[in-house]
């Protein structure tokens, strides 16, 4: 299928705003498709060898370090390389940390909050500090102005929503360990680690393809983990054996290390922070300067960096949009039913020229419809 693109991309590719899996760096598929048939001379691809095989092995503890580089992340810290996405975090954590006799605090930003919440509260207390439904969560609530448990078990939160496209600007601190879904914006801006004490991701947004899930740990909580759970829900039983209790998710774990490259190569979080920032600022741009004829969603301190949300005065005009943007090439642009409108995902290997396009489109459907 040709389309009309606004300007060519490499091997004819869409610009592909899809809220995940996503847009990855043209330069680590090339690398993956090259390798594909025979891995660095090991006579077979990474989805065929033997996970516990040298070349395997020496895959994951690249991935490791490059991602502990990345992010800073301390020697106190296990990095975990798992499966079962974010939704089986929502589960795993409380399973080890919410006991009877505790309680954890949950901060609900968006839906994916939500689903954590509805996964807490099958294993125990659950205080919702903040939940920002009543506005079709639009916005955050700094942590400053919460009412925390400072002696709860954990406090969780979501730090980029990206049905809503709501986003915590900064790293929270709070006195109980800080637990964060960061799926949809791990790696896109600069963290403290140490400000976490679990650091959670699907891979499918910055890092690479679905199927891996990143946990990153503090020691002191692996050793509050109870004793006999199941294996599989057990961070510490997969820690002692270095993500590799049962097969890990080879090809996933592969393409996200060529991923961590990628970024080394390109200025690192913190370099592609300035990108993400150029990026939204033009979409965002394109919004305010509508007159009103496109509407942000978040509140503009809640602003995500990787989903723009925005709608337009009917379902008609909405459907013209994302029929005539998929026309040009830009395609993904169709928001989800909770919020409707349009959804433009600018996660990290997605090109600035994408943003461009969109938001010279957004003018030239604005000055046609408005």
């Amino acid at each position: 299928m040709t389309h009309n693109r606004p300007m060519a991309q490499p091997y004819d590719r869409l610009f592909n705003f899809s809220a995940g899996p996503s847009t990855l760096p043209v330069s680590a598929l090339e690398q993956a498709r090259d390798e594909l048939l025979n891995f660095r001379g090991s006579g077979t691809s990474v989805m065929e060898m033997s996970h516990r095989s040298a070349p395997f092995e020496a895959i994951l503890g690249e991935a490791e370090t490059d991602l502990r580089s990345l992010l800073s992340i301390p020697s106190s810290y296990k990095v975990l390389f798992l499966q079962g996405g974010a939704s089986l975090q929502f589960s795993i954590v409380p399973i080890a940390f919410l006991g009877e006799g505790s309680e954890a605090d949950y901060v609900v930003t968006g839906a994916w909050g939500k689903k954590a919440v509805e996964s807490a509260k099958l294993e125990g207390k659950v205080n919702v500090v903040f939940d920002g439904k009543a506005d079709n969560y639009r916005d955050i609530k700094p942590f400053e102005e919460l009412s925390l448990n400072p002696n709860a078990s954990y406090v969780h939160f979501t730090s980029n929503e990206t049905i809503q496209g709501v986003e915590y600007p900064a790293d929270p601190v709070s006195a109980a360990p800080l637990v964060c879904d960061m799926s949809s914006d791990i790696l896109s801006r600069p963290v403290k680690i140490e400000n976490y004490g679990i650091v959670y991701a699907g891979a499918q947004k910055n890092m690479g393809p679905a199927g891996l899930t990143v946990v990153i740990i503090r020691d002191d909580l692996l050793a509050k983990i109870p004793q006999n759970l199941h294996p599989m829900l057990d961070y510490r039983l997969q820690a002692e054996n270095g993500s590799m209790y049962n097969t890990p998710p080879c090809w996933s774990i592969y393409v996200s290390g060529l991923v961590y490259k990628h970024l080394h190569a390109t200025g690192g979080v913190e370099g592609a922070f300035a990108r993400n920032q150029e990026k939204a600022g033009v979409v965002y741009s394109a919004i305010d300067a509508s007159n009103g004829f496109y509407k942000g969603h978040a509140a503009c301190r809640a602003r995500s960096l990787m989903n723009v949300t925005f709608t337009l005065a009917n379902d008609d005009l909405t459907n013209a949009f994302v029929k005539q943007a998929e026309a040009e090439g830009l395609d993904g642009l169709k928001g989800h039913r909770s919020v409707g409108g349009i959804r433009a995902s600018l996660y990290n290997a997605f090109p600035l020229e994408g943003a461009k396009a969109l938001a010279d489109f957004m003018s030239a459907f604005a000055a046609k419809n408005g």
